[in-house]
């Protein structure tokens, strides 16, 4: 039987025989593509948004006064992942095309996709639709990536892959893996069920597997974590608590003998810095110096840039702010934790969550689940413009921007034409 020719193509396709090779990711963000689905992708921008943009960032109306932040919105990564997923669907049409979990946090840009007939992959891995899968399907991997095992499932069975993974965390996984090299425990500062935590601690284990790391939520887990290295916790309590948030086989007497830090890249960036004073400041103690603790800063640009940018809106004298984004998106999350503690803050995910003055849909952060709340009194008065802040996660698209706030004029008596 002859050689079988395999040779890639111009267009950066891995071709086998002609045809593209299953298991091997695909370029899809070709010229010819992405000019069939630009129309799709620009429906996410809003004329209104960039023409308070181009006004200071300032809209002012009869009884509102609309500030939005310097920086909001979209990131690069995310507007790729968009890109992708739709190039993935208009350059696949007529097969069947699966995304693990949602591309992003956004439910308005989730739906979408799904109109054009996207299928979901769970990330439980044993899930029956896995068993489905043929060499004939295409799979985009989402903006948060999957786990090295999930990765290499997905190339056992021989599918098309299309990889949307976001830059910065790719940035992230290089970092651990260093870590892994050289024998250093990662210490995640995330969520350690969060879809980017779980695919970052896959990359802590390293190439042979043998690497080690633990995820740790808040200052809390923290401060836990610098007790046990510092013998003012039971092994026992420690254990029990970060279940499920390390490593197997992971030994704390053992493995945190020397820790790096690293993020899910959308944390709160001045809690990580907090965390990290703390651990460096406790192996210090233990050890006489801070050798042994690495720190490196892998909260995404975009995320920091937002936050930084809200801290500089929350300096002007407003009455309200108005988060705008998934619930389950992590860092719009952290905005509303940011905004929630300077001034009464609504965590809406669409304009139809404010169905009047007294009846607004909002995530409520303590009870996490969505409520009905009312407005502000202020928001009742008439006699002077009511002055808000908006901004949203770097997963909401522009157009939902805009429809909030002209629904928050239409609700002021002030409807933007």
């Amino acid at each position: 039987m002859p050689p079988q020719a395999i040779f890639l193509d111009t267009s950066g396709l891995c071709v086998h025989n002609g045809r593209m090779t299953a298991g091997k990711p695909i370029n899809v963000r070709r010229p010819e593509i992405m000019a069939q689905v630009r129309d799709k992708v620009q429906q996410y921008q809003s004329a209104l948004v960039d023409s308070i943009r181009a006004q200071g960032d300032v809209l002012v109306l009869d009884g509102l006064e609309v500030h939005l932040a310097a920086a909001f919105g979209f990131c690069d990564g995310v507007k790729r992942a968009i890109e992708i997923a739709y190039a993935a669907c208009r350059m696949f049409e007529g097969r069947r095309i699966w995304l693990i979990g949602e591309i992003i946090h956004n439910p308005a840009v989730n739906a979408d996709l799904d109109a054009m007939g996207l299928r979901h992959l769970p990330w439980n891995m044993t899930d029956p639709l896995y068993d489905e899968l043929t060499e004939e399907d295409v799979v985009i991997m989402p903006a948060f990536g999957v786990s090295i095992s999930m990765r290499r499932l997905l190339e056992q069975k021989r599918v098309l892959l299309v990889d949307s993974t976001c830059g910065n965390v790719f940035r992230v996984w290089q970092k651990v893996r260093g870590y892994a090299k050289m024998g250093i425990t990662s210490v995640i500062h995330g969520k350690a069920k969060h879809e980017e935590s779980q695919a970052t601690a896959s990359q802590s284990c390293g190439e042979d597997g043998k690497g080690n790391y633990i995820v740790i939520f808040n200052e809390a887990d923290a401060q836990l974590l610098c007790d046990y290295i510092l013998g003012r916790a039971e092994r026992e309590t420690f254990m029990a608590h970060f279940a499920g948030c390390y490593s197997e086989g992971f030994d704390p007497d053992v493995h945190l003998a020397e820790m790096g830090m690293a993020n899910q890249t959308t944390m709160l960036k001045s809690e990580t810095a907090r965390i990290q004073t703390m651990l460096r400041a406790a192996v210090t103690e233990r050890d006489g110096d801070d050798t042994r603790f690495h720190a490196f800063d892998t909260i995404c640009g975009a995320t920091q840039d937002r936050q930084n940018a809200l801290f500089e809106l929350l300096e002007k004298p407003l009455d309200a702010m108005f988060i705008i984004g998934g619930y389950n998106s992590s860092n719009t999350t952290h905005l509303a934790h940011i905004a929630a503690k300077k001034l009464p803050t609504f965590f809406v995910k669409e304009a139809e969550c404010l169905q009047s003055l007294d009846s607004v849909r909002c995530y409520d952060l303590a009870a996490k689940k969505e409520l009905v709340m009312s407005l502000p009194a202020e928001a009742q008065l008439l006699d002077r413009p009511w002055r808000i802040g908006v901004t949203a996660g770097a997963s909401c698209p522009a157009n939902v921007i805009e429809l909030v706030i002209r629904r928050l004029a239409e609700l002021r008596g002030c409807p933007i034409e």
